[in-house]
């Protein structure tokens, strides 16, 4: 979502309203042992760490002060009480500092000329300047300390793409130079990444043994050096592991040729995304692979097997086999024959994460796959079964490790024929002449082919699926009586006027509604006269993904990715229900969250808000976060529907996808999530989707979303929409293009940042014979209202 820009919200906070205290201040600890749980140790040799009790410390990096504990947008902006760095962490866990060093830093950082530069919107840091370091400084921090540690920082953020340039992608000089003087003094050295995404890491292996530690920290939020220097000192074990692969060099990802279009993007490399395609076809390629992830302590772990048809259950018994307490990630993952259709190696089907285990203690635990929930889609009828999903015939290898690369198979299951697992229809493919040629796995050989465009007629569809018209049988009904249960959504809906209707549609028309606490995000539902006399009581929405952006204290969670890397689904509800405490407090009723785009390339600027470059992972941590915030009665919102993959002219950009890729990756993760947590509301994208508007998407808000997938929540925009006509509908324009395509509601209430009479068409297509139906509006306006009905009547149960 947008933040509006300088000039506007930001300027009129109150500092007032700041207490400076969090409302549950029990959320601390559970956000502090997540973003322990996902920093990930990439490297550990001769017993760098942890940071032993008589070790004295020296400090490389301003970042270990200024730390970025999350990246910026309306996925971080949150008013938060305090940020903990990583100094502050380590003299809270009793670290012994070499203080001549953290003084010159000090010092140096205190000049009005090196102050961080926390920029404006869309032009915040990617860095901060370094300190340049002297070799008499280094050398003298050698004489009086047993190790050092060294931090790199990186920031991104909403509206602007990480660039491959130095002090974003890659380290800059001073930041290479500190890492020369270090590693050439100092025999213990760790490095440090404070980075919401993943960036150039191919320095590692040049550095060798010189460099005895790496940590992956990414942005732990309000605790981010209390969590850092609780794995630093061993108090934690690291268990976190990663949810991308890291390649030797940015060329590498099957993404960087066809990333950063200004006005489209061919996702040639289709359902190959990330380990799918290192795996396939570039082992050699990667750097540190999926689900990659050290420990202090060791594990073994034995597994056993139960097959019944397509599902399989496997037990697998973890034991720490070290010296040190700590936890494990259990993952399973699906080997798949190659077959007509051209799948990659493996995808990750399962994974489970122990509790705390003592040294010599084991503990069981269960992964439950379906076999049918990996079906491979054909979207040109290769098989001889287009638009279904299906399982080829062949072997289907159940592999059990710690990462994509380790793994032991432990059982294999044959298909003699193949099976048709689900019969779908053509949905949202490639327009002809926007046709490219996609990635596809021949054998085991990368090889590419026309991706198939569009056959079907969809206005013809369309119009047979148009609903039937709810005729009024009372003018008088109060909202309050179907609250109570006296009377139905339809029989009210029926009673609306079309003026009624359009604001039903529309959120108030601006972000910070007065209806709800300061700084919320908009309002909808009762904000008009109308309905507010029809007992409709108003809708609050807040950002974000990170804590709830508004003008009050509340807390600063860890990004997505750290807390996907995790790969603690437990956690992660348990942190949700927490905020879901502070939401019901402060009278929000829908969190714009969790963002869940698949990182299809490292540059995304949000890419610190998503999870992971792999779909399962995402919808699984999803589908957490939302049972977590909707666990008191309040709704979460994913986002964004869909492939919102970048950020570069992202209102104006198109996503030009293969059927198969749309569905097998970028919309997998939505599809788990709504599947195992139900989410109230959903949000769209910014961006087309093979030429069409999210927020006008008829194929993916009401055919895959409602009619495959069962949805029956409420469908709203990303903050303001692109004017436009539909191609079927030359006549429906705008509001009424939407309100077909069944996005209920447009927000905060008007195309575009001022109040554009042009948003409200809905009422004049009504009265045009060839606009939008009266039942289509109708049908939308109940979508809202179920939605407060439910909002309702969870208050209502208090």
């Amino acid at each position: 979502m947008k933040k509006i820009s300088s000039t506007g919200l930001e300027q009129e906070l109150n500092q007032s309203e700041v207490t400076g205290e969090l409302v549950f201040p029990e959320i601390a600890a559970v956000a502090r042992q997540m973003a322990a749980e996902g920093i990930v140790l990439l490297k550990n040799e001769g017993n760098t760490l942890p940071l032993s009790a008589n070790d004295t410390v020296a400090v490389f990096g301003r970042c270990a002060v200024d730390y970025f504990t999350v990246g910026y947008g309306s996925g971080g902006d949150v008013i938060t009480p305090y940020r903990r760095n990583l100094m502050e962490g380590l003299r809270e866990n009793g670290v012994h500092l070499y203080e001549p060093l953290a003084q010159r830093y000090n010092k140096w950082r205190s000049s009005p000329k090196n102050e961080p530069d926390e920029g404006f919107w869309g032009n915040w840091p990617m860095n901060h300047p370094e300190m340049q370091l002297k070799l008499k400084t280094v050398a003298e921090a050698s004489a009086n300390s047993d190790v050092a540690l060294v931090i790199i920082g990186r920031a991104a953020g909403e509206d602007r793409e990480n660039l491959l340039k130095k002090g974003s992608f890659y380290l800059t000089d001073r930041e290479k130079s500190m890492l020369e003087l270090v590693t050439a003094h100092f025999n213990r050295v760790a490095v440090i990444m404070d980075c919401g995404n993943v960036i150039d890491m191919s320095w590692a292996e040049s550095y060798g043994d010189r460099i005895g530690a790496i940590l992956y920290a990414w942005q732990g939020g309000m605790e981010s050096g209390t969590a850092l220097a609780d794995i630093l000192t061993g108090k934690e074990n690291p268990s976190g592991a990663l949810t991308d692969c890291i390649a030797r060099n940015y060329a590498d990802y099957p993404s960087s040729s066809s990333f950063g279009g200004k006005n489209y993007n061919a996702y040639t490399e289709d359902i190959y995304v990330g380990y799918r395609y290192f795996e396939s076809f570039a082992k050699d390629k990667v750097l540190y692979p999926f689900g990659y992830g050290l420990s202090y302590t060791t594990f073994e772990t034995q597994s056993e097997t139960k097959q019944a048809d397509d599902n399989v259950t496997v037990n697998v018994r973890v034991t720490n086999t070290g010296s040190l307490r700590g936890k494990h990630i259990v993952q399973v993952y699906l080997g798949l024959p190659c077959g007509k259709l051209g799948n990659p190696v493996k995808a990750l089907a399962g994974f489970a994460k122990t509790r705390t285990l003592e040294p010599g203690e084991s503990q069981t635990v269960t992964i439950e796959i379906d076999l049918r929930e990996f079906a491979s889609y054909d979207d040109s009828g290769i098989s001889g079964h287009k638009s279904c999903f299906i399982l080829e015939e062949g072997d289907y290898h159940i592999e059990v490790g710690s990462n994509v690369r380790d793994t032991k198979r432990v059982l294999t299951v044959r298909k003699e024929t193949l099976e048709i697992i689900r019969q779908v229809r053509e949905v949202a493919a490639v327009k002809p002449g926007c046709g490219f040629n996609r990635l596809v796995n021949r054998n085991g050989k990368p090889h590419y082919e026309a991706v198939p465009t569009v056959q079907k007629d969809l206005k013809a569809i369309i119009l047979s699926e148009l609903p039937q018209e709810i005729c009024a049988t009372s003018w008088d009904i109060p909202f309050s009586e179907v609250i109570s249960g006296n009377a139905s959504i339809d029989s009210f809906v029926a009673q609306l006027s079309p003026e009624e209707l359009d604001q039903l549609t529309h959120g108030q028309g601006k972000m910070n509604s007065c209806y709800g606490v300061s700084g919320n995000a908009g309002a909808f539902g009762g904000v008009t006269e109308s309905l507010g006399k029809r007992g409709i009581p108003p809708m609050i929405t807040a950002d974000g993904p990170s804590g709830i952006r508004i003008r009050r204290t509340v807390s600063l969670l860890p990004c997505g990715t750290a807390l996907a890397s995790s790969f603690n689904q437990e956690g992660v509800e348990l942190l949700y229900g927490l905020v879901s405490r502070e939401m019901d407090h402060f009278g929000i009723h829908m969190l714009l969250a969790p963002g869940m785009n698949i990182h299809r390339n490292p540059l995304c600027g949000r890419n610190f808000e998503y999870y992971s470059e792999d779909p399962y992972l995402t919808g699984k941590i999803a589908a957490a976060a939302i049972r977590g915030i909707q666990s008191t009665g309040r709704s979460a919102c994913p986002k964004h529907f869909a492939c919102n993959n970048q950020e570069t002219r992202r209102n104006r950009n198109d996503s030009r996808v293969s059927e198969r890729a749309l569905r097998e990756i970028y919309l997998k993760g939505f599809e788990i999530a709504i599947r195992e947590s139900a989410p109230l509301a959903i949000m769209t994208s910014y961006n087309k989707v093979n030429g069409v508007w999210s927020h006008y998407h008829y194929e993916l808000a009401t055919q895959i979303l409602r009619q495959e997938w069962g949805y029956q929540g409420l469908v709203i925009t990303d903050w303001w929409m692109q004017e436009s006509d539909s191609p079927e509908f030359p006549q429906l324009r705008n509001d009424a293009y939407r309100i077909r395509a069944q996005v209920d509601v447009l927000m905060p209430g008007e195309i575009g940042k001022k109040n554009d009479p042009k948003a409200h068409t809905l009422v004049d297509s009504l009265a045009d014979p060839d606009g939008v139906t009266l039942a289509e509006a109708q049908r939308c306006a109940g979508n809202v209202l179920r939605f407060i009905l439910k909002i309702e009547g969870a208050r209502k149960n208090e």
